[in-house]
């Protein structure tokens, strides 16, 4: 599955960090606008290069990681960082330059203590891994790599991406830092590989035994006019259990997640193949090209043409 997603991203900012220090980051919305105009959320990534910190949701507990560790906030949830020592926490917002930036951006703060380095990357993917709907992954998450091959291999892939810093176009980032693909994935796949029993969620899902042979069925046949009453079938259970399986763990009835994977292989098929509009909406389920257009522009807030034009 990690090898299939589509992943757009960049490393955008490099934090210098000393005793005492805390910061705030902006919301989901204002981070996504800054970073890729038109993406409704971005994930975040922020590989601690040198020294220690910590990173918390609002009211949540603090998770600390050192040196080499990566902290992943998939949905783009506000979120603060800090150090060891207390401090107050500044909005990210005062620190950072507007766009356009002509270099990555290098932040500074602190009272000149024990200094902490981090370097944060972004990411834009439809994969329903990042859809906040679904929430497959915690909001907050550390990955420790372990000193060997990987975690020496991520740390040279963030060295190299960083010494990339070629004049930016006009509004944008500088062009050559993307933030390597194989490196978001090697992140992933050593936190999924590690990560204890998912009670909700897409994962959890994906393993329940009423919730599976039916996302199997909508996985594999997208395109067949599947009803609850069918589903329920393939799931040997009642259609008032099935449907209430996927509230609990989904938090949405079956038909709205089929709508939604439809619009996902749609939003697929129209980034990586040549079919046409109409031939994408005949493989999603769908007899209409105008009823299909009207589904995807309400489902992704873009028309068919202008998803494939990005």
């Amino acid at each position: 599955m990690l090898n299939r997603m589509h992943l757009q991203g960049a490393v955008f900012l490099r934090g210098v960090y000393t005793e005492a220090w805390a910061y705030r980051a902006p919301s989901a919305e204002a981070t996504a606008a800054l970073l890729s105009p038109g993406s409704a959320r971005v994930a975040l990534f922020h590989v601690i290069a040198a020294g220690r910190c910590w990173a918390a949701l609002p009211a949540g507990e603090r998770h600390w990681a050192k040196e080499g560790d990566v902290i992943v906030v998939p949905y783009g949830d506000v979120h603060a960082m800090g150090g060891a020592a207390v401090s107050d926490v500044v909005a990210m917002e005062d620190l950072l330059e507007p766009p356009p930036w002509q270099r990555i951006p290098v932040i500074t703060l602190g009272a000149g203590g024990a200094r902490t380095d981090v370097v944060c990357g972004y990411l834009s993917s439809d994969h329903p891994l990042f859809d906040p709907r679904l929430r497959a992954l915690p909001p907050l998450f550390v990955v420790g790599l372990r000193p060997g091959p990987a975690r020496d291999w991520v740390r040279a892939s963030i060295d190299y991406a960083l010494t990339q810093t070629a004049p930016a176009p006009q509004g944008g980032l500088p062009g050559p830092t993307q933030l390597p693909e194989l490196v978001v994935r090697e992140v992933l796949r050593l936190h999924l590989a590690s990560a204890p029993t998912i009670d909700a969620g897409w994962f959890a899902a994906l393993g329940d035994p009423i919730l599976a042979p039916a996302l199997s069925a909508i996985h594999g046949a997208p395109a067949t006019h599947w009803n609850v009453a069918e589903l329920a079938r393939l799931a040997h259970v009642s259609i008032s259990s099935l449907d209430g399986r996927f509230r609990d763990v989904l938090g949405l009835p079956p038909i709205r997640y089929l709508a939604g994977w439809r619009m996902h292989v749609a939003a697929d098929l129209l980034g990586s193949t040549t079919l046409s509009v109409a031939a994408v909406s005949r493989r999603v389920g769908y007899d209409s090209e105008e009823a299909f257009s009207r589904a995807f522009k309400r489902h992704t807030g873009r028309s068919p043409s202008e998803a494939r034009s990005r």
